[in-house]
């Protein structure tokens, strides 16, 4: 059975803008921002500014649900209540639809202090946009498709006795090698196949980058686990986690942009370090963002109040973006690890 153990109520950051950056340029509400669901009206036209720059939200779920932004953020108040409020879809002239969540933030009094977008595909200036639904249903489980971490379609995982075997081929039942606890049984694998753009275009680590035989391909916010033999980062520890986004350099890590993905998530009974493709890296953490991604059946299973997934010592070996902003952070990364 599942256990559920206390929460890391670990932050993560979303690229989002700020609802005046996108605004009504034909419609009921000519002029108007992005706002909250109560006050869109579905066909009104937006455009994107094309002094929009998007920037970092910084969020920390909590167990009951509710998220705040977290100190380290780029927009927004440290400390104040963020709400998921809706996600709209628009349709360019083209045909092609975009769908992007709408993030509230409320200050102290209760009221709206800024609103927020969240776009699932690239957004372009000189392109209208037109407002084609407004869903509030949906917002969270969108929000788990982008907490999720997925390994892609082909990627080779290490079984308990060593043997090499594709993600597609797994089963639940099935024992893989764990860095923290040996063999341990897959109790749950999902699946989804998503159009490989935005916040879900996958991240290629090519064969050879982190001493992988193969390319390594994961989804944006997964984290790899790396064990530093000297501290070429400054982290002031040897054992670090690093976000896959982090590392994209434009040539030995780059994002694959375009068609779609599949992407394959691996549950256990705690959030576990796997190797694939040879490196080490994190298996499905649950916690508030990720619980609406589970199969009903199987969420029925965890306790009402989730805490969050597993409490491991790899949780606190993070690093912060602004150590690995550098063109060769995964070459310092490689070299560090042989040293």
């Amino acid at each position: 059975m599942l256990t559920v153990k206390a929460s890391q109520n670990a932050t993560f950051s979303l690229p989002v803008f700020r609802s005046s950056d996108i605004s009504v340029v034909n419609g009921a509400n000519l002029g108007d921002a992005l706002s909250f669901a109560d006050e869109l009206l579905p066909s009104d036209v937006y455009a994107l500014s094309p002094e929009a720059q998007m920037t970092r939200l910084s969020v920390r779920p909590f167990p009951d649900e509710t998220l705040v932004i977290a100190p380290d953020t780029g927009a927004g108040q440290p400390g104040a209540a963020l709400y998921l409020d809706c996600c709209v879809t628009f349709m360019s002239p083209d045909g092609q639809t975009t769908e992007v969540l709408v993030l509230v933030e409320v200050d102290e009094d209760g009221d709206v202090a800024e609103i927020y977008a969240l776009p699932l595909a690239a957004l372009r200036i000189k392109t209208d946009y037109a407002l084609v639904t407004i869903d509030r249903d949906s917002t969270r489980a969108k929000l788990a498709e982008l907490a999720c971490v997925s390994f892609t379609r082909g990627t080779h995982i290490t079984m308990a006795n060593g043997a090499q075997k594709r993600i597609e081929d797994l089963s639940v039942g099935d024992r893989v090698l764990t860095r923290d606890d040996g063999p341990q049984e897959i109790r749950w694998i999902g699946q989804t196949t998503v159009r490989a753009v935005g916040e879900h275009a996958p991240i290629v680590i090519t064969a050879g980058t982190l001493h992988n035989e193969h390319d390594l391909i994961v989804s944006p916010e997964h984290r790899l686990f790396i064990y530093q033999r000297s501290d070429a980062l400054g982290a002031g520890r040897a054992e670090l986690l690093v976000r896959a986004r982090h590392l994209v350099n434009g040539t030995s890590v780059h994002r694959q942009d375009g068609g779609f993905v599949d992407y394959f998530q691996l549950l256990f009974d705690s959030h576990q370090i796997i190797y694939a493709e040879g490196i080490a890296a994190e298996t499905l953490l649950i916690d508030p963002r990720t619980r609406p991604a589970l199969p009903a059946e199987l969420a029925a299973k965890l306790s009402e109040t989730l805490n969050g997934h597993g409490q491991k010592p790899h949780m606190a070996y993070e690093v912060q973006e602004s150590l690995l902003d550098r063109p060769d952070a995964a070459e310092l990364l490689r070299r560090a690890s042989t040293r």
